[in-house]
């Protein structure tokens, strides 16, 4: 983490040191929670619409807190402090000083789906070889990555910085700041369609990932979706000088593609193009997480981790949670849990999952509302369903309004009779347990905002009997 005098902390977000006596003080570490102070750490106050942390300052600094930074048109603060014009500014630009004077190389990661989980296989492979930095958790917005960079240890080689949005220009300020020397997109899913009203303009918002990145770098995109290299080519998207570019995905004319995929209940083994040996071993399920390895691999590959140490990495993978994390109730049931997030380009991926599973007596679908779709969110439900087959899916349970389309589209193909649609989802558990078994295989998945973990929990400490 940062540890720095206050001269140096001034110096290096723009700012006046409030006393000459203060120029001395160490802080490190930096908190803008005034419920995680620690000692002498840089409390950063932060105001909201219905808080302002500058209220709390004299509390923090009471608490152990070795100085803050402080806003001058707050008038005078209750102890050493940095004065500022603005805390969030300032915040961003000592990130942005104190990863410059690290040396950190930075790779960038951002996406509709799958951008914590490449995070974390990207770390995985790099940490063989290299001392690795990464976000924690989704700590991957404007306050989140320079709190992240600040946390960084002062030897950190790779910094591995994940890049989130809800609009444009979001990720062009954090590339601003963390300069990537490697991009990484995963994929152009639905995801805020309500925002920004077509799959174009998510897909030039994910590019402003390019915005801030050093001349000569590496741009690693899935080489599956064509909206990619369309608005790459377009006159408004910024990049750098000598940009590089590689690809990766399923198909074959990609630079990184699988040339084969063995799916079991708990991992997925998967052998990649030009590879030798036996397949490596990702403990993930889906296609979807093969092309999030061939991502994180063709990172390894950049920075010369070997292919013996790419394999030790994939076995050490530490997962950011409820992302397809496989559950065994109490009766033994399976169930997957995916409660997590949604999108269709998700919902798809997770469904496809379900397809795979095998040596069950029953596939189940729990499927609840996505959210934040836009004006084709009822199309985007109803397609969904379409997609269900007996083959994939025995027994359908939706959870929302909007989940109700699902349940519609699917009776197109799948017996009506196997397809129950809620919007209580108490009502939905009460059904759910008396049809389930302890052989069964569960998928449960939607928006966050449904909290379908509750559904989770109460799957996995039932007593099924039959």
């Amino acid at each position: 983490m940062i540890k720095r005098n206050l001269a140096e902390i001034a110096a290096m977000c723009g700012g006046q040191i409030r006393e000459a006596a203060d120029a001395s003080i160490r802080v490190q570490g930096v908190v803008t929670d005034s419920r995680q102070i620690t000692e002498g750490c840089l409390f950063v106050p932060l105001a909201g619409e219905r808080f302002d942390g500058h209220d709390f300052a004299a509390d923090c600094l009471q608490a152990g807190a070795g100085a803050c930074l402080w806003a001058r048109s707050k008038g005078t603060p209750p102890g050493p402090a940095v004065l500022v014009d603005d805390t969030l500014i300032a915040l961003q630009a000592l990130a942005k000083s104190y990863l410059a004077e690290s040396g950190a190389k930075v790779v960038g990661i951002t996406g509709s789906n799958g951008k914590t989980t490449t995070k974390d296989l990207v770390y995985a492979l790099l940490s063989t070889t290299y001392n690795v930095h990464k976000t924690k958790g989704n700590f991957n917005n404007h306050i989140g990555l320079p709190l992240t960079i600040l946390a960084m240890p002062e030897d950190t080689e790779i910094a591995v910085l994940e890049m989130g949005m809800s609009g444009r220009h979001e990720i062009e300020l954090l590339s601003k700041l963390g300069e990537p020397e490697t991009a990484v997109i995963t994929n152009i899913g639905e995801s805020h369609l309500l925002q920004l009203g077509s799959r174009e303009e998510i897909t030039r918002a994910k590019l402003e990932i390019l915005a801030g990145m050093k001349p000569g770098g590496l741009f690693i995109y899935n080489g599956d979706e064509p909206l990619i290299p369309q608005v790459l080519a377009e006159p408004s998207t910024a990049k750098p000088e000598g940009l590089q570019t590689a690809t990766f995905g399923l198909r074959p004319d990609n630079d990184a593609y699988p040339t084969g995929i063995l799916f079991t209940d708990h991992l997925t083994l998967f052998t990649p193009h030009g590879s030798e040996g036996e397949p490596l071993e990702l403990p993930l399920l889906g296609e979807h997480n093969v092309s999030n390895a061939l991502a994180a691999l063709t990172v390894a590959r950049h920075y010369g981790v070997s292919e013996a140490a790419i394999r030790e990495g994939f076995g050490k993978v530490e997962l950011t949670g409820m992302r397809i994390e496989v559950v065994t109730g109490q009766s033994g049931i399976t169930i997957l849990n995916d409660a997590y997030n949604a999108s269709p380009t998700s919902m798809k991926a997770a469904i496809g999952v379900l397809a795979h599973m095998k040596g069950y007596r029953k596939k189940v679908a729990v499927l609840g509302d996505m959210l934040e779709l836009g004006a084709s969110e009822e199309e985007y439900h109803r397609g969904i369903g379409e997609g269900l087959t007996p083959g994939t899916v025995d027994l359908l349970l939706t959870c929302g309004p909007l989940a109700r389309h699902i349940a519609e589209g699917a009776k197109k193909q799948m017996d009506p009779d196997n397809i129950y649609a809620y919007t209580d989802k108490s009502e939905l558990i009460r059904k759910l347990v008396s049809l389930l078994h302890p052989q069964d295989v569960v998928l449960v998945k939607a928006s966050r905002g449904m909290k379908l973990e509750e559904v989770v929990e109460a799957i996995k400490t039932s007593k099924l009997t039959h």
